[in-house]
């Protein structure tokens, strides 16, 4: 199986969410998790291709990001497509929610079989599957695709778990790829 793999945002132009107190950047949790999953797929037997930058859909500012994250995706062509990111909100809630583009359908079994297995092996409070019909890495993907909000970076106790688990979440995002894999028969 071919995976796509977009850590969030970028570590030079687009940090993503910051964690007011310890500056913990969304960016560089996504790059660091990203590159294992990428690593453990690989172990696996898939292919892998990862990709972080600002330029989701042609839409970067920046003249040096001539490369798209979705037409990438799109071209190579991948089987699925996951985006890796830490959430925000106002520095209480945490959890663990996928997005979809709308809710059945592979994509959203693909982040079903994601989510349970960060639950599951992490303890992180279940948000659920959610629609997100206007993200670009959902709406202009070709084949299924889900954004992973790992956990809450503006939470101090969740970027606490970020720092010290990202390797979990690691393995749990490449295992909950592998169980679409078979469930998929790939």
């Amino acid at each position: 199986m071919k995976v796509f793999i977009n850590p969030g945002h970028d570590l030079v132009y687009d940090s993503g969410a910051v964690n007011p107190n310890s500056g913990l950047r969304e960016c560089d949790v996504a790059a660091k998790v990203g590159n294992a999953v990428k690593e453990y797929l690989e172990a696996a037997g898939c292919e892998c291709q990862l990709l972080q930058s600002d330029n989701l859909y042609w839409d970067s500012q920046y003249a040096d990001r001539n490369v798209s994250v979705v037409q990438s995706a799109n071209d190579w062509p991948a089987d699925i497509f996951i985006s890796i990111h830490c959430n925000a909100a106002n520095g209480q809630v945490r959890g663990t929610e996928c997005e979809v583009y709308q809710g059945g359908g592979s994509s959203a079994f693909l982040a079903k079989c994601i989510q349970s297995q960060i639950v599951s092996s992490l303890g992180t409070n279940d948000r659920g599957i959610n629609e997100r019909p206007g993200l670009v890495v959902l709406n202009s993907t070709t084949m299924p695709a889900t954004l992973i909000e790992m956990e809450f970076i503006d939470n101090d106790d969740a970027a606490e778990l970020l720092m010290e688990q990202w390797d979990n979440f690691s393995r749990a995002i490449a295992r909950g790829v592998t169980d679409y894999e078979q469930a998929m028969g790939f």
